[in-house]
Protein backbone atom coordinates (compact mmCIF):
# COMPACT_ATOMS: atom_id res chain seq x y z
CA UNK A 1 0.00 0.00 0.00
CA UNK A 2 1.25 3.41 -1.03
CA UNK A 3 -0.57 6.29 0.61
CA UNK A 4 -0.87 9.70 -0.97
CA UNK A 5 -0.55 13.16 0.52
CA UNK A 6 -2.40 13.47 3.82
CA UNK A 7 -5.17 10.81 3.72
CA UNK A 8 -6.24 11.42 0.16
CA UNK A 9 -5.89 8.32 -1.98
CA UNK A 10 -7.64 6.06 -4.47
CA UNK A 11 -7.28 2.38 -5.27
CA UNK A 12 -7.04 0.72 -8.68
CA UNK A 13 -8.87 -2.58 -8.95
CA UNK A 14 -9.30 -4.30 -12.35
CA UNK A 15 -12.56 -6.19 -12.95
CA UNK A 16 -12.76 -9.19 -15.31
CA UNK A 17 -15.81 -7.77 -17.08
CA UNK A 18 -16.48 -6.11 -20.38
CA UNK A 19 -18.03 -2.71 -20.52
CA UNK A 20 -17.29 0.81 -19.60
CA UNK A 21 -14.60 1.75 -17.12
CA UNK A 22 -16.24 3.00 -13.94
CA UNK A 23 -15.01 5.20 -11.12
CA UNK A 24 -16.73 5.04 -7.75
CA UNK A 25 -15.92 7.90 -5.40
CA UNK A 26 -16.20 6.87 -1.77
CA UNK A 27 -16.08 8.98 1.35
CA UNK A 28 -15.30 12.05 -0.65
CA UNK A 29 -13.38 14.78 1.12
CA UNK A 30 -13.36 18.39 0.11
CA UNK A 31 -11.41 19.39 -2.93
CA UNK A 32 -7.73 19.07 -2.23
CA UNK A 33 -5.32 21.55 -3.80
CA UNK A 34 -2.50 19.11 -4.46
CA UNK A 35 -1.93 18.43 -8.16
CA UNK A 36 -3.20 15.05 -9.37
CA UNK A 37 -0.75 12.35 -10.33
CA UNK A 38 -0.93 9.83 -13.19
CA UNK A 39 -2.52 6.55 -12.27
CA UNK A 40 -1.13 3.17 -13.32
CA UNK A 41 -4.02 0.99 -14.52
CA UNK A 42 -2.21 -2.27 -13.98
CA UNK A 43 -3.58 -5.66 -13.05
CA UNK A 44 -2.60 -5.28 -9.44
CA UNK A 45 -5.53 -5.86 -7.12
CA UNK A 46 -4.88 -3.15 -4.57
CA UNK A 47 -2.59 -0.19 -5.16
CA UNK A 48 -3.01 3.21 -3.59
CA UNK A 49 -2.30 6.47 -5.38
CA UNK A 50 -2.54 10.18 -4.58
CA UNK A 51 -5.92 11.62 -5.53
CA UNK A 52 -6.85 15.24 -6.27
CA UNK A 53 -10.05 14.70 -4.31
CA UNK A 54 -10.70 12.45 -1.38
CA UNK A 55 -10.67 8.70 -1.23
CA UNK A 56 -11.51 7.23 -4.65
CA UNK A 57 -11.68 3.68 -6.00
CA UNK A 58 -11.20 3.19 -9.73
CA UNK A 59 -12.37 0.08 -11.57
CA UNK A 60 -10.73 -0.14 -15.03
CA UNK A 61 -12.20 -2.90 -17.20
CA UNK A 62 -9.99 -5.02 -19.51
CA UNK A 63 -12.42 -4.58 -22.42
CA UNK A 64 -13.32 -0.97 -21.88
CA UNK A 65 -13.44 0.01 -25.55
CA UNK A 66 -12.26 3.58 -25.82
CA UNK A 67 -11.00 3.56 -22.26
CA UNK A 68 -13.81 5.79 -20.95
CA UNK A 69 -14.44 6.30 -17.28
CA UNK A 70 -17.84 7.00 -15.67
CA UNK A 71 -18.01 8.70 -12.29
CA UNK A 72 -20.96 7.36 -10.31
CA UNK A 73 -22.48 8.19 -6.97
CA UNK A 74 -21.77 11.12 -4.71
CA UNK A 75 -24.30 13.29 -6.49
CA UNK A 76 -24.28 15.82 -3.74
CA UNK A 77 -20.55 16.39 -4.16
CA UNK A 78 -20.75 17.71 -7.69
CA UNK A 79 -17.65 19.85 -7.36
CA UNK A 80 -15.49 16.97 -6.17
CA UNK A 81 -16.83 14.63 -8.84
CA UNK A 82 -16.23 17.26 -11.50
CA UNK A 83 -12.65 17.71 -10.34
CA UNK A 84 -12.04 13.96 -10.53
CA UNK A 85 -13.66 13.71 -13.95
CA UNK A 86 -11.51 16.57 -15.28
CA UNK A 87 -8.41 14.91 -13.85
CA UNK A 88 -9.31 11.69 -15.65
CA UNK A 89 -9.87 13.26 -19.05
CA UNK A 90 -6.88 15.61 -18.71
CA UNK A 91 -4.64 12.60 -18.30
CA UNK A 92 -3.94 12.86 -14.57
CA UNK A 93 -5.75 9.54 -13.95
CA UNK A 94 -5.38 8.51 -17.61
CA UNK A 95 -7.22 5.22 -18.29
CA UNK A 96 -5.65 3.35 -21.18
CA UNK A 97 -7.25 1.65 -24.16
CA UNK A 98 -5.77 -1.60 -22.93
CA UNK A 99 -5.36 -1.71 -19.16
CA UNK A 100 -3.12 -4.74 -19.52
CA UNK A 101 -0.54 -2.49 -21.21
CA UNK A 102 -0.16 -0.03 -18.38
CA UNK A 103 2.62 2.50 -18.75
CA UNK A 104 5.75 1.86 -16.69
CA UNK A 105 8.02 4.78 -15.84
CA UNK A 106 11.02 4.75 -18.15
CA UNK A 107 14.62 5.11 -17.10
CA UNK A 108 15.49 8.63 -18.33
CA UNK A 109 19.04 7.46 -19.01
CA UNK A 110 17.93 4.42 -21.00
CA UNK A 111 14.63 5.32 -22.66
CA UNK A 112 14.74 2.39 -25.10
CA UNK A 113 15.77 -0.16 -22.47
CA UNK A 114 19.03 -0.86 -24.27
CA UNK A 115 20.20 -2.69 -21.17
CA UNK A 116 17.64 -5.43 -21.91
CA UNK A 117 19.56 -6.12 -25.14
CA UNK A 118 22.70 -6.97 -23.18
CA UNK A 119 23.59 -10.47 -22.09
CA UNK A 120 23.77 -11.36 -18.42
CA UNK A 121 27.57 -11.27 -18.53
CA UNK A 122 27.56 -7.86 -20.23
CA UNK A 123 25.23 -6.45 -17.58
CA UNK A 124 27.44 -7.87 -14.84
CA UNK A 125 30.49 -6.15 -16.35
CA UNK A 126 28.65 -2.84 -16.60
CA UNK A 127 27.42 -3.08 -13.01
CA UNK A 128 30.89 -3.87 -11.65
CA UNK A 129 32.52 -0.93 -13.44
CA UNK A 130 29.64 1.38 -12.52
CA UNK A 131 30.16 0.55 -8.82
CA UNK A 132 33.89 1.20 -9.15
CA UNK A 133 33.21 4.54 -10.82
CA UNK A 134 30.63 5.59 -8.24
CA UNK A 135 32.62 4.49 -5.21
CA UNK A 136 36.23 5.13 -6.17
CA UNK A 137 36.39 7.59 -9.07
CA UNK A 138 33.65 10.18 -8.64
CA UNK A 139 34.43 11.07 -4.99
CA UNK A 140 38.01 12.10 -5.84
CA UNK A 141 38.09 13.04 -9.50
CA UNK A 142 37.06 16.71 -9.10
CA UNK A 143 40.05 17.40 -6.86
CA UNK A 144 42.35 15.43 -9.18
CA UNK A 145 41.17 17.53 -12.11
CA UNK A 146 41.67 20.75 -10.16
CA UNK A 147 45.20 19.75 -9.15
CA UNK A 148 46.15 18.22 -12.50
CA UNK A 149 46.97 14.86 -10.91
CA UNK A 150 46.31 11.35 -12.16
CA UNK A 151 45.17 9.04 -9.30
CA UNK A 152 47.76 6.28 -9.73
CA UNK A 153 46.33 4.40 -6.77
CA UNK A 154 43.41 3.33 -8.96
CA UNK A 155 45.61 1.37 -11.38
CA UNK A 156 45.83 -1.74 -9.22
CA UNK A 157 42.08 -1.64 -8.58
CA UNK A 158 41.33 -1.47 -12.30
CA UNK A 159 43.66 -4.40 -12.82
CA UNK A 160 41.93 -6.43 -10.11
CA UNK A 161 38.60 -5.83 -11.86
CA UNK A 162 40.08 -7.15 -15.11
CA UNK A 163 39.70 -3.87 -16.98
CA UNK A 164 43.19 -3.82 -18.54
CA UNK A 165 43.35 -5.69 -21.83
CA UNK A 166 39.83 -6.89 -21.10
CA UNK A 167 39.18 -8.40 -24.55
CA UNK A 168 42.44 -10.35 -24.80
CA UNK A 169 42.62 -14.10 -24.04
CA UNK A 170 42.69 -15.36 -20.48
CA UNK A 171 45.91 -17.28 -21.12
CA UNK A 172 47.72 -13.94 -20.90
CA UNK A 173 46.08 -12.96 -17.64
CA UNK A 174 43.31 -10.98 -19.35
CA UNK A 175 39.53 -11.26 -19.05
CA UNK A 176 38.61 -12.55 -22.51
CA UNK A 177 35.52 -10.31 -22.75
CA UNK A 178 33.66 -9.43 -25.94
CA UNK A 179 33.64 -6.08 -27.70
CA UNK A 180 30.34 -4.92 -26.21
CA UNK A 181 31.65 -5.53 -22.70
CA UNK A 182 34.75 -3.49 -23.49
CA UNK A 183 32.54 -0.69 -24.76
CA UNK A 184 30.54 -0.74 -21.53
CA UNK A 185 33.79 -0.54 -19.55
CA UNK A 186 34.75 2.56 -21.51
CA UNK A 187 31.30 4.09 -21.04
CA UNK A 188 31.25 3.66 -17.28
CA UNK A 189 34.84 4.82 -16.76
CA UNK A 190 34.17 7.92 -18.88
CA UNK A 191 31.11 8.63 -16.75
CA UNK A 192 33.66 9.20 -14.02
CA UNK A 193 36.29 11.04 -16.03
CA UNK A 194 38.02 10.84 -19.37
CA UNK A 195 41.42 10.81 -17.68
CA UNK A 196 40.69 7.50 -15.96
CA UNK A 197 39.19 6.03 -19.10
CA UNK A 198 42.12 7.27 -21.23
CA UNK A 199 44.58 5.42 -19.05
CA UNK A 200 42.67 2.16 -19.35
CA UNK A 201 42.00 2.41 -23.08
CA UNK A 202 45.58 3.34 -23.98
CA UNK A 203 46.86 0.45 -21.88
CA UNK A 204 44.37 -1.94 -23.47
CA UNK A 205 43.75 -0.89 -27.09
CA UNK A 206 46.96 0.91 -28.01
CA UNK A 207 49.60 -1.03 -26.07
CA UNK A 208 48.42 -4.52 -25.18
CA UNK A 209 46.48 -5.01 -28.41
CA UNK A 210 49.44 -4.40 -30.81
CA UNK A 211 51.65 -6.71 -28.75
CA UNK A 212 48.98 -9.40 -29.01
CA UNK A 213 48.06 -8.77 -32.67
CA UNK A 214 51.45 -7.93 -34.16
CA UNK A 215 53.95 -9.42 -31.71
CA UNK A 216 55.24 -12.97 -31.40
CA UNK A 217 54.38 -15.45 -28.67
CA UNK A 218 57.53 -14.66 -26.72
CA UNK A 219 56.61 -10.98 -26.63
CA UNK A 220 53.02 -11.77 -25.60
CA UNK A 221 54.14 -13.91 -22.67
CA UNK A 222 56.79 -11.41 -21.67
CA UNK A 223 54.59 -8.30 -21.53
CA UNK A 224 50.88 -9.03 -21.46
CA UNK A 225 50.43 -10.72 -18.05
CA UNK A 226 52.26 -7.92 -16.22
CA UNK A 227 50.37 -5.29 -18.19
CA UNK A 228 47.04 -6.92 -17.33
CA UNK A 229 48.08 -6.86 -13.67
CA UNK A 230 48.99 -3.18 -13.82
CA UNK A 231 52.64 -3.93 -13.04
CA UNK A 232 53.84 -2.64 -16.43
CA UNK A 233 52.31 0.53 -17.89
CA UNK A 234 52.42 1.32 -21.58
CA UNK A 235 52.05 4.34 -23.84
CA UNK A 236 51.50 4.62 -27.58
CA UNK A 237 53.90 6.70 -29.65
CA UNK A 238 52.34 7.61 -33.01
CA UNK A 239 51.34 11.29 -33.16
CA UNK A 240 54.17 13.70 -33.95
CA UNK A 241 54.44 17.47 -33.50
CA UNK A 242 54.05 18.17 -37.22
CA UNK A 243 51.39 15.56 -38.01
CA UNK A 244 48.45 14.04 -36.17
CA UNK A 245 45.92 12.34 -38.42
CA UNK A 246 48.44 11.73 -41.19
CA UNK A 247 50.73 8.87 -40.02
CA UNK A 248 52.18 8.61 -43.51
CA UNK A 249 54.03 11.89 -42.87
CA UNK A 250 55.93 10.34 -39.95
CA UNK A 251 59.47 11.68 -39.33
CA UNK A 252 60.63 9.37 -36.53
CA UNK A 253 63.07 6.96 -38.16
CA UNK A 254 64.45 3.57 -37.19
CA UNK A 255 67.67 2.44 -38.89
CA UNK A 256 68.94 -1.13 -38.78
CA UNK A 257 72.34 -1.43 -37.08
CA UNK A 258 73.51 -5.03 -36.88
CA UNK A 259 71.08 -6.93 -34.64
CA UNK A 260 69.63 -3.69 -33.28
CA UNK A 261 67.70 -0.63 -34.42
CA UNK A 262 68.59 3.00 -33.84
CA UNK A 263 65.57 5.29 -33.38
CA UNK A 264 65.61 9.07 -33.70
CA UNK A 265 62.65 11.42 -33.56
CA UNK A 266 59.87 12.60 -31.27
CA UNK A 267 56.22 11.98 -30.45
CA UNK A 268 53.63 14.40 -29.05
CA UNK A 269 50.40 14.28 -27.02
CA UNK A 270 51.15 10.85 -25.58
CA UNK A 271 48.83 9.65 -22.81
CA UNK A 272 50.61 7.84 -19.94
CA UNK A 273 54.01 8.96 -21.30
CA UNK A 274 55.63 9.75 -17.94
CA UNK A 275 53.93 6.81 -16.25
CA UNK A 276 55.00 4.27 -18.84
CA UNK A 277 57.47 1.43 -18.41
CA UNK A 278 57.30 0.72 -22.14
CA UNK A 279 56.31 2.69 -25.23
CA UNK A 280 54.83 1.17 -28.39
CA UNK A 281 56.67 3.36 -30.89
CA UNK A 282 55.93 3.50 -34.61
CA UNK A 283 58.82 4.56 -36.79
CA UNK A 284 59.62 4.80 -40.48
CA UNK A 285 62.14 2.23 -41.73
CA UNK A 286 63.57 1.27 -45.10
CA UNK A 287 60.84 -1.41 -45.23
CA UNK A 288 58.01 0.91 -44.26
CA UNK A 289 56.50 1.81 -40.89
CA UNK A 290 57.22 -0.70 -38.12
CA UNK A 291 56.40 -0.95 -34.41
CA UNK A 292 58.89 -1.25 -31.55
CA UNK A 293 58.62 -1.84 -27.81
CA UNK A 294 60.91 0.80 -26.31
CA UNK A 295 61.69 0.31 -22.63
CA UNK A 296 61.94 3.37 -20.40
CA UNK A 297 65.51 2.68 -19.31
CA UNK A 298 66.89 2.53 -22.86
CA UNK A 299 69.61 5.15 -23.26
CA UNK A 300 68.48 8.25 -25.18
CA UNK A 301 64.75 7.75 -24.47
CA UNK A 302 63.11 10.54 -22.44
CA UNK A 303 59.56 11.61 -21.63
CA UNK A 304 58.55 15.18 -20.79
CA UNK A 305 55.15 15.80 -19.21
CA UNK A 306 52.96 18.48 -20.78
CA UNK A 307 51.49 20.94 -18.30
CA UNK A 308 49.13 23.94 -18.53
CA UNK A 309 46.36 21.75 -19.92
CA UNK A 310 42.73 22.81 -19.67
CA UNK A 311 41.55 19.35 -20.71
CA UNK A 312 42.31 15.82 -19.47
CA UNK A 313 43.83 17.33 -16.36
CA UNK A 314 43.39 14.09 -14.41
CA UNK A 315 45.57 12.34 -16.96
CA UNK A 316 49.28 12.28 -17.79
CA UNK A 317 50.11 13.67 -21.23
CA UNK A 318 53.69 13.75 -22.47
CA UNK A 319 56.13 14.33 -25.30
CA UNK A 320 58.56 11.51 -26.12
CA UNK A 321 62.08 12.04 -27.44
CA UNK A 322 64.39 9.50 -29.06
CA UNK A 323 68.05 10.39 -29.41
CA UNK A 324 69.93 7.47 -30.96
CA UNK A 325 67.90 5.00 -28.91
CA UNK A 326 69.23 1.47 -29.44
CA UNK A 327 66.44 -1.11 -29.54
CA UNK A 328 67.14 -4.85 -29.93
CA UNK A 329 65.39 -6.61 -32.80
CA UNK A 330 63.65 -8.81 -30.20
CA UNK A 331 61.62 -5.70 -29.28
CA UNK A 332 60.38 -5.15 -32.83
CA UNK A 333 56.78 -6.24 -33.56
CA UNK A 334 57.45 -8.70 -36.39
CA UNK A 335 53.97 -9.41 -37.74
CA UNK A 336 53.05 -6.10 -39.40
CA UNK A 337 54.59 -3.48 -41.66
CA UNK A 338 53.20 -0.30 -43.17
CA UNK A 339 50.14 1.66 -42.12
CA UNK A 340 48.12 -1.49 -41.44
CA UNK A 341 49.51 -1.78 -37.94
CA UNK A 342 48.90 1.81 -36.91
CA UNK A 343 45.44 1.92 -38.46
CA UNK A 344 44.52 -1.39 -36.84
CA UNK A 345 45.38 0.03 -33.43
CA UNK A 346 43.47 3.23 -34.15
CA UNK A 347 40.36 1.29 -35.16
CA UNK A 348 40.46 -0.56 -31.84
CA UNK A 349 40.75 2.57 -29.74
CA UNK A 350 38.24 4.50 -31.88
CA UNK A 351 35.72 1.75 -31.29
CA UNK A 352 36.05 2.31 -27.55
CA UNK A 353 35.73 6.06 -28.08
CA UNK A 354 32.28 5.57 -29.60
CA UNK A 355 31.07 4.30 -26.20
CA UNK A 356 32.95 6.72 -23.99
CA UNK A 357 31.03 9.94 -24.75
CA UNK A 358 27.79 8.19 -23.76
CA UNK A 359 29.10 7.93 -20.21
CA UNK A 360 30.09 11.59 -20.11
CA UNK A 361 26.73 12.63 -21.56
CA UNK A 362 24.79 10.53 -19.02
CA UNK A 363 26.81 12.05 -16.17
CA UNK A 364 25.98 15.58 -17.34
CA UNK A 365 22.34 14.77 -18.06
CA UNK A 366 21.86 13.07 -14.69
CA UNK A 367 23.26 15.98 -12.74
CA UNK A 368 21.37 18.69 -14.59
CA UNK A 369 18.12 16.71 -14.47
CA UNK A 370 18.21 16.57 -10.68
CA UNK A 371 19.32 20.18 -10.48
CA UNK A 372 16.44 21.35 -12.66
CA UNK A 373 13.93 19.70 -10.32
CA UNK A 374 15.38 21.28 -7.19
CA UNK A 375 16.33 24.72 -8.50
CA UNK A 376 13.38 27.02 -7.71
CA UNK A 377 12.96 30.13 -9.82
CA UNK A 378 9.90 32.36 -9.58
CA UNK A 379 8.37 29.88 -7.13
CA UNK A 380 8.64 26.93 -9.54
CA UNK A 381 11.36 24.40 -10.35
CA UNK A 382 13.10 25.31 -13.58
CA UNK A 383 12.23 21.81 -14.86
CA UNK A 384 8.66 23.13 -15.24
CA UNK A 385 9.81 25.63 -17.87
CA UNK A 386 9.38 24.66 -21.49
CA UNK A 387 12.82 25.93 -22.47
CA UNK A 388 14.49 23.63 -19.95
CA UNK A 389 12.29 20.63 -20.72
CA UNK A 390 13.04 20.95 -24.42
CA UNK A 391 16.77 20.83 -23.66
CA UNK A 392 16.39 17.85 -21.33
CA UNK A 393 14.24 15.98 -23.85
CA UNK A 394 16.81 16.59 -26.56
CA UNK A 395 19.56 15.26 -24.29
CA UNK A 396 17.58 12.08 -23.71
CA UNK A 397 16.91 11.71 -27.46
CA UNK A 398 20.55 12.07 -28.44
CA UNK A 399 21.81 9.75 -25.70
CA UNK A 400 19.31 7.09 -26.81
CA UNK A 401 20.48 7.35 -30.43
CA UNK A 402 24.12 7.04 -29.36
CA UNK A 403 23.38 4.00 -27.17
CA UNK A 404 21.70 2.16 -30.03
CA UNK A 405 24.45 3.15 -32.46
CA UNK A 406 27.29 1.91 -30.28
CA UNK A 407 25.53 -1.30 -29.30
CA UNK A 408 24.98 -2.24 -32.94
CA UNK A 409 28.59 -1.34 -33.69
CA UNK A 410 29.65 -3.62 -30.85
CA UNK A 411 27.58 -6.48 -32.25
CA UNK A 412 29.20 -5.96 -35.64
CA UNK A 413 32.63 -6.01 -34.00
CA UNK A 414 31.89 -9.23 -32.15
CA UNK A 415 30.60 -10.76 -35.39
CA UNK A 416 33.83 -9.79 -37.14
CA UNK A 417 32.09 -7.58 -39.70
CA UNK A 418 32.80 -4.10 -38.31
CA UNK A 419 34.20 -1.66 -40.87
CA UNK A 420 36.40 1.39 -40.09
CA UNK A 421 33.85 3.73 -41.72
CA UNK A 422 31.20 2.52 -39.27
CA UNK A 423 33.57 3.34 -36.42
CA UNK A 424 34.17 6.81 -37.86
CA UNK A 425 30.43 7.49 -38.10
CA UNK A 426 29.85 6.48 -34.48
CA UNK A 427 32.87 8.41 -33.20
CA UNK A 428 31.75 11.54 -35.03
CA UNK A 429 28.11 11.27 -33.91
CA UNK A 430 28.68 10.34 -30.28
CA UNK A 431 31.47 12.82 -29.57
CA UNK A 432 29.41 15.64 -31.04
CA UNK A 433 26.40 14.47 -29.02
CA UNK A 434 28.30 14.45 -25.75
CA UNK A 435 30.06 17.78 -26.10
CA UNK A 436 26.78 19.49 -27.03
CA UNK A 437 25.05 17.97 -24.00
CA UNK A 438 27.89 18.96 -21.67
CA UNK A 439 27.73 22.55 -22.88
CA UNK A 440 23.92 22.71 -22.56
CA UNK A 441 24.11 21.19 -19.08
CA UNK A 442 26.62 23.78 -18.00
CA UNK A 443 24.31 26.49 -19.31
CA UNK A 444 21.32 25.15 -17.34
CA UNK A 445 23.43 25.09 -14.18
CA UNK A 446 24.07 28.82 -14.60
CA UNK A 447 26.90 30.22 -12.54
CA UNK A 448 27.26 26.96 -10.63
CA UNK A 449 28.12 25.26 -13.89
CA UNK A 450 31.60 26.74 -14.11
CA UNK A 451 32.82 24.98 -10.94
CA UNK A 452 34.16 21.44 -10.74
CA UNK A 453 31.72 20.79 -7.91
CA UNK A 454 29.47 19.98 -10.84
CA UNK A 455 30.66 17.65 -13.56
CA UNK A 456 29.48 19.27 -16.85
CA UNK A 457 32.30 21.81 -17.18
CA UNK A 458 34.89 19.08 -16.48
CA UNK A 459 33.35 16.75 -19.02
CA UNK A 460 32.97 19.57 -21.54
CA UNK A 461 36.66 20.41 -21.28
CA UNK A 462 37.67 16.75 -21.52
CA UNK A 463 35.46 16.25 -24.55
CA UNK A 464 37.33 18.99 -26.37
CA UNK A 465 40.17 16.47 -26.44
CA UNK A 466 38.00 13.40 -27.08
CA UNK A 467 36.44 15.00 -30.16
CA UNK A 468 39.97 15.80 -31.42
CA UNK A 469 42.19 12.80 -30.70
CA UNK A 470 42.26 9.61 -32.74
CA UNK A 471 40.98 11.62 -35.68
CA UNK A 472 39.24 14.97 -35.51
CA UNK A 473 35.53 15.38 -36.22
CA UNK A 474 36.40 16.65 -39.70
CA UNK A 475 38.59 13.63 -40.45
CA UNK A 476 35.78 11.22 -39.57
CA UNK A 477 33.27 13.23 -41.58
CA UNK A 478 35.55 12.92 -44.59
CA UNK A 479 35.94 9.17 -44.01
CA UNK A 480 32.16 8.80 -44.17
CA UNK A 481 32.02 11.16 -47.14
CA UNK A 482 34.59 9.07 -48.99
CA UNK A 483 32.56 5.94 -48.33
CA UNK A 484 29.26 7.31 -49.60
CA UNK A 485 30.69 9.14 -52.65
CA UNK A 486 33.63 6.98 -53.58
CA UNK A 487 35.78 10.13 -53.81
CA UNK A 488 38.72 10.91 -51.52
CA UNK A 489 38.52 14.53 -50.31
CA UNK A 490 41.48 14.44 -47.93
Amino acid sequence: MERGQDTLQHCVSPLPLAGEGRVRVDDMAKHHPHPPLRVDLSRERERWYPSPVGLARIYPLPLAGEGRVRVVGMAKHHRAVSVLRRSIYNGALCPTRNPTMAATPLNPFDLYDVRSLLSEDERAVQDAVARFTDERVIPIIGDCFDKGVFPKELISEMAELGLLGATLPTEYGCSGLNGVSYGLICQELERGDSGIRSFASVQSSLCMYPIYAYGNEEQRKRWLPDMAAGKVIGCFGLTEPQGGSDPASMKTYAKKDGADWIINGSKMWITNGNLADIAIVWALTDDGIQGFVVEKDFAGFTAQEIHKKMSLRASVTSALFFDNVRVPDANRLPNVKGLKGTLGCLTQVRYGITWRPIGAAIACFSEVLEYSKSRILFKQPIASRQAVQLKLADMARRITMAQLLSLQLGRLKDAGTMQPTQVSLAKWNNCRMAIDIAREARDILGGAGITTEHCPIRHALNLESVITYEGTETVHQLVVGREVTGINAF
